[in-house]
């Protein structure tokens, strides 16, 4: 009887077992945004455990970009599939999320139990202008490396414009990257590729339109896994944008949350705990309606990834060579800054109330952009200067 087959069914399980391993760790201890989390992944795979090379670690990262949902996310699972199959992409998502998920629904339910008294809501007084800080330094940061041609800057400042005069943030992005791929491709690909242009958008649409509320609707789960299953199948760019789909769905749209709450949702999700931002969906679930809502939402915003990634294993080869996926991904990443820049705006408002949370928010930028102080650090010591001063202020 041979031996190979038993050797080789120990070494695909020795793998998903070190895949297993690694991510359930790096969900557990990435903070501080996506650009930390792929730096992690990098030096862990790449320099550390040499599982693939530097030019297939970044060919795999610029494809996810391309991808709507979660980046980091979509790159762990696409490290998983490389080192262990399809039950590798499974575990390195699914244990990449876990940590962050199970961490933001403990705080919801601190949130929603504890959140009325005072103390609560004094932090969060002080946290939300240090969340406004650190959102601006990620669109000044993301700008200095993403907007490079003055048409993507035409585009971003055009998108900004018509975000706050209530275009629909789905149309922007689609429009954004659509007009950067006919201005930088030419009429030639227009001609030869009038039907993709014409469909894509138009099957994007369908999706975004699916469900889309025009009014205050009574709360149900089927709406809120089919919402959130919709801006993760549809919403590209950083984890920031997702303030953008929030803010429109779940205000404007459906009338579920307030601004206050979609600030009070990235802040724990993007800052306080591990794991991306995405999970902001597993506190909103939680907020609405308890622990089985938290779970479904949270189901809901990330399984697109998985299913994404899959197909894109058949298609990165293709994706690399091609010209008119790097025009869109230009066009992408111009809106979603331009859509970034907006929403900071919108919230801004919210949050700049007084003369401290204007000194607060001027100061923690002052930190994040001359000392570049983690954004862990800004968040607690808003909390906590946010309660000092309502102790003073009486």
């Amino acid at each position: 009887m041979s031996k190979q087959p038993i050797v080789a069914e120990a070494t695909a399980s020795k793998r998903l077992k070190e895949v297993a391993l690694l991510f359930l760790r790096l969900g557990a201890t990435s903070f501080g945004g996506p650009a930390a989390y792929i730096g992690l992944m990098h030096h862990e795979v790449v320099v550390r455990r040499k599982w693939i090379d530097d030019q297939r670690f970044l060919d795999l990262m610029s494809a996810t970009m391309l991808l709507p949902g979660p980046n980091a996310t979509e790159t762990a699972s696409h490290i998983g599939l490389i080192r262990a199959g399809w039950p590798g992409l499974i575990a390195a998502g699914v244990l990449f999320i876990l940590p962050g998920t199970a961490a933001v629904m403990v705080v919801a339910w601190a949130y929603v139990t504890y959140g009325s008294l005072p103390e609560v809501s004094w932090a969060l007084y002080g946290v939300k202008p240090a969340v406004i800080a650190i959102i601006i330094r990620a669109v000044w940061s993301l700008a200095r490396t993403g907007i490079r041609k003055p048409l993507s800057i035409i585009v971003g400042l055009g998108i900004l414009v018509l975000y706050l005069f209530g275009v629909d943030e789905i149309l922007l992005l689609l429009g954004g990257a659509t007009l950067v791929l006919l201005v930088q491709s030419g009429w030639r690909f227009l001609r030869q590729r009038t039907a993709a242009l014409l469909v894509a958008p138009a099957l994007l649409l369908k999706i975004h339109l699916t469900g889309l509320a025009t009014g205050a609707v009574i709360f149900n789960q089927a709406t809120l896994f089919l919402t959130f299953l919709k801006i993760g199948a549809t919403l590209f760019g950083t984890g920031y944008v997702l303030l953008a789909f929030l803010r429109s769905n779940f205000v404007a749209g459906l009338g579920w949350l307030t601004d206050a709450q979609v600030i009070d949702a990235i802040a724990v999700a993007g800052q306080i705990t591990p794991g991306p931002v995405f999970n902001s969906a597993a506190f909103i679930g939680y907020l609405l309606g308890g622990w089985p809502s938290a779970l479904l939402a949270a189901l809901g915003i990330f399984l697109p990834s998985f299913i994404l990634v899959g197909l894109l294993s058949r298609f990165l080869p293709a994706m690399r060579k091609s010209c008119a996926a790097g025009y869109f991904l230009d066009g992408v990443n111009a809106a979603a800054l331009g859509l970034m820049a907006a929403v900071t705006i919108q919230l801004g408002r919210v949050v700049l109330v007084d003369v401290f949370t204007v000194l607060l928010t001027l100061g923690a930028l002052f930190l994040v952009f001359r000392f570049k102080v983690n954004s862990v650090w800004l968040v607690l010591g808003g909390g906590a200067l946010g309660m000092v001063y309502k102790v003073i202020a009486g």
